[in-house]
């Protein structure tokens, strides 16, 4: 399993961004693909989950207004678009591999950050200026 992030950047407050997180090595259906993101001194936190086999989109509320995750299966990338950015959303931004099963419990009520996972991207760091 590989996920590869990459669309980060410096980027001036209000501006967007559109993060890619490119994966191989499994079968695309077989996991959703979650975005989390850690702040310098800040825990990581859960932001956004997507299966387009199981038709489930999730984010957290804190980032539903300004954050839209999208997939294409058949280039077996999925996409996290930031729109308003603030300086808080700097951060790295990281992609995982997101079991069935989890991804259908976070779809029914449970958050992407109480679950611990296998397989992560790199990262891509993220920086938005004031």
């Amino acid at each position: 399993v590989q996920l590869v992030e990459s669309g980060g950047g410096l980027v001036q407050a209000g501006g967007s961004l559109r993060l890619s997180c490119a994966a191989s090595g499994f079968t695309f259906d077989d996991y959703a693909i979650g975005w989390f993101r850690q702040a310098p001194g800040k825990e990581r936190e859960g932001l956004s989950c997507i299966s387009s086999s199981d038709a489930i989109e999730w984010y957290a509320d804190h980032v539903k207004d300004r954050f839209t995750i999208s997939s294409n299966p058949a280039a077996k990338t999925v996409y996290l678009e930031i729109d308003s950015l603030k300086p808080e959303d700097t951060a790295v931004y990281y992609c995982v591999a997101v079991p069935r099963d989890l991804a259908a419990a976070i779809a029914s009520g449970r958050d992407l950050g109480q679950y611990e996972y296998d397989h992560w991207g790199q990262g891509t760091q993220v920086t938005v200026s004031s």
